[in-house]
């Protein structure tokens, strides 16, 4: 290959990478838009000309990724994402194992995966600690959202009529206790921070520390540690860093 195949060969790598990424920044605008935007308002959001959306939904409709709206309102994601949005979710605890494991080799804490459903978290895996006094908790438990590193992690990525609504209807339940201005300021120390805790507040003996990521179907999902209290003065620095760090892993791989 000359120099000049060469540079053929970078421009079209470039172009390639450029055209992923408009098409990719034209989904997201959809998926922040279920009802529908037509290509004016798609070239608005994504900043691109509205020839250059024009072509990039239609390649987009060719795969089914994208279809026109029944109700007149313009061009939404389609059946083909739905798809593999699917996939992904079925897949989240098998992507997420391998950082469960690492987590654990490097606090020696148990390490748990959930997920918020029907206004609760329910456990999906766990990584159990090598330490004899340890936190567990079984694949399929529920959990409250109010009162729980992992619930607080992820009521802090909704919006705040959202999220006071699921509290709400938690304490109205009475499996949590608790007031949503007291409630709200914790929210915000977590969008802060990035990592919910929860300090005994659920279980007796036990502080645990989590973060919240939402996967390609974008469901939310919580990754948090449990340690009892006895140990935790030792474990918070190594606890806090270890699941900072793997948080940035885990947006690269489920947000982009």
């Amino acid at each position: 290959m000359d120099q000049t195949e060469i540079d053929q060969d970078r421009s079209d790598t470039r172009n390639g990478i450029q055209v992923i990424a408009r098409a990719a920044a034209v989904l997201r605008a959809l998926k922040d838009n279920p009802t529908g935007l037509s290509l004016g308002q798609i070239a608005e959001r994504v900043g691109l000309a509205r020839s250059t959306v024009q072509r990039i939904v239609q390649a987009l409709q060719d795969e089914r990724l994208v279809i026109g709206s029944a109700n007149g309102g313009g061009i939404r994601l389609g059946p083909e994402l739905h798809s593999l949005a699917g996939a992904a979710r079925f897949n989240v605890v098998e992507r997420c194992r391998p950082f469960l494991e690492k987590l654990m080799e490097q606090t020696g804490e148990t390490v748990d995966l959930s997920v918020l459903r029907g206004g609760r978290m329910i456990f999906l895996d766990q990584v159990q600690g090598r330490h004899r006094l340890r936190a567990v908790s079984s694949v399929g438990e529920v959990f409250p959202l109010t009162v729980t590193a992992n619930g607080r992690a992820c009521l802090s990525l909704l919006p705040e009529a959202e999220a006071r609504k699921l509290a709400e209807a938690e304490w109205a339940r009475g499996t949590a206790t608790g007031d949503w201005p007291t409630l709200a300021r914790q929210l915000a120390q977590v969008r802060r921070t990035g990592l919910a805790e929860d300090d005994g507040e659920h279980t007796e003996g036990i502080i645990a520390l989590g973060f919240a990521f939402t996967d390609l179907a974008g469901d939310l999902h919580a990754i948090s540690v449990p340690v009892p209290t006895s140990r935790w003065p030792e474990m918070r620095g190594r606890v806090t860093e270890a699941l900072t760090t793997l948080r940035a892993e885990i947006a690269h791989i489920f947000e982009g």
